[in-house]
């Protein structure tokens, strides 16, 4: 017999698959709770998420007035070392789910999770758009081998 939180797989699965269902697992079991006001959480549900991407994806948290998750988004899809992102569209997501705050966040397929000058850039342009609309950025990380968060480094 079973209990409520015992995970049986059935098929085999790749390491990647694993990941993603932990990620599932962490997102599931926080969904309405405080794991997006931890860092730490934070940084272990994207990792789990967006480390093996072997492209650049940026995705966004959308958080309710508590900072609970109201839904995570994968919004642009680049190269191994780029990813063209828009705020007319960040706007656009945040807005249409009443999003009150964001946590943006990013991956650097080749491990290096060191924010580069364009990451500061756009996150500074995505602050003043969703300024505009009350949507306040909390943070944005960069996945890689480990996770930089912009807020801890004094970027925001």
């Amino acid at each position: 017999m079973h209990k409520p939180n015992d995970y049986v797989v059935h098929t085999p699965m790749t390491a990647d698959q694993v990941l993603e269902k932990a990620a599932e697992i962490v997102a599931n079991r926080y969904l309405r709770g405080d794991v997006f006001t931890n860092p730490q959480a934070t940084k272990d549900f994207l990792q789990y998420k967006m480390a093996s991407y072997e492209r650049e994806v940026f995705a966004v948290l959308l958080l309710d007035n508590q900072h609970r998750l109201i839904e995570y988004q994968e919004l642009f899809f680049g190269t191994i070392d780029a990813a063209s992102v828009y705020p007319r569209e960040v706007v656009k997501v945040a807005f249409s789910c009443n999003a009150a705050a964001v946590i943006f966040a990013h991956n650097h397929p080749s491990g290096i999770a060191e924010p580069s000058n364009a990451d500061k850039h756009i996150t500074q342009k995505l602050r003043d758009a969703l300024a505009l609309i009350d949507i306040r950025v909390l943070d944005h990380f960069v996945v890689g081998e480990t996770c930089v968060s912009f807020a801890e480094r004094g970027y925001l």
